[in-house]
């Protein structure tokens, strides 16, 4: 049999990139498609190695272990969430590797992969758990988006639910207001700026440090189920956009929490 360590590496980097891109977003980890790439082109540089004499070792179980830890540490390492990220990443794998057996025993599939059946697998195995996570989503009044912060020329993505029972809006103005967590904000500020999780949990101290500074800063009552009352931190943002709609010039409340139980988002604003 004739093996073309081009095909090779391109199959599974392109492979790799949907795996890791599925896993960022079955936890809501921001979207780093230059990060996501370089942990693809890892896996893909592996498996294209593995085919070269003299380095059958690659093919080792700890070499198959310390591979997509570096893949995943590569794409994520920035994350507060490395290990559930990581941990989903692997999980979706397991899933790809399911999904490509039963491929090839409903086709009749040879036991060698061809691009076509892997690619297949890939983007199935991908179209599926995403659907299946939206879906359960959806279930709790919600809908996942993607969601875009603008300030003073620094911008910030992450994942938002777009939750049709959330009616928390700016007291000033009657606009919706988003609340996320604070520490996944941290590229809307100059380093070392943002508010990290214990000072959010004294926000009449966190404003008092920043008055005079900058006005975009302020006090945000809420109530919530068990809360009768409370104030969240919250920052005037330039621009906010949130799936297809542009929300405009809003607050963003900053939580000293996760705002999911699971991980799935890490903001909510009303529909």
């Amino acid at each position: 049999m004739t093996v073309y360590i081009d095909e090779v590496f391109l199959l599974n980097t392109i492979v790799d990139y949907l795996l890791l891109l599925c896993a960022a977003r079955l936890t809501g980890e921001p979207i780093r498609r230059l990060r996501l790439g370089m942990g693809a082109v890892l896996g893909g540089l592996y498996a294209a190695l593995t085919f070269l004499p003299g380095l059958e070792f690659l093919s080792q179980p700890l070499c198959k272990l310390a591979v997509p830890m570096g893949m995943s540490l590569l794409a994520f390492g920035s994350s507060r969430r490395l290990l559930r990220v990581s941990l989903t990443f692997f999980g979706v794998s397991a899933a790809f590797g399911g999904g490509v057996l039963a491929l090839q025993l409903f086709l009749g599939a040879p036991a060698v992969l061809d691009l076509k059946t892997t690619l297949l697998a890939a983007a199935g195995c991908y179209l599926f758990l995403t659907l299946i996570f939206r879906r359960s989503v959806r279930h709790t009044g919600g809908e996942l988006a993607s969601a875009r912060l603008e300030l003073g020329g620094r911008t910030c993505r992450l994942t938002a639910l777009v939750d049709t029972g959330n009616t928390l809006t700016d007291p000033s103005t009657g606009k919706a207001v988003m609340v996320a967590e604070g520490e996944r904000l941290r590229e809307l500020f100059p380093i070392g700026e943002c508010p990290g999780a214990e000072e959010l949990k004294d926000p009449i101290s966190a404003l008092e440090k920043r008055k005079g500074q900058d006005r975009r800063w302020r006090l945000l009552p809420y109530r919530a189920v068990g809360v009768p009352w409370a104030l969240l931190l919250a920052v005037k943002v330039d621009r906010a956009q949130v799936g297809g709609e542009d929300y405009g010039s809003i607050l963003v409340a900053l939580s000293p929490t996760p705002v999911s139980d699971g991980g799935g988002y890490s903001a909510l604003i009303g529909a």
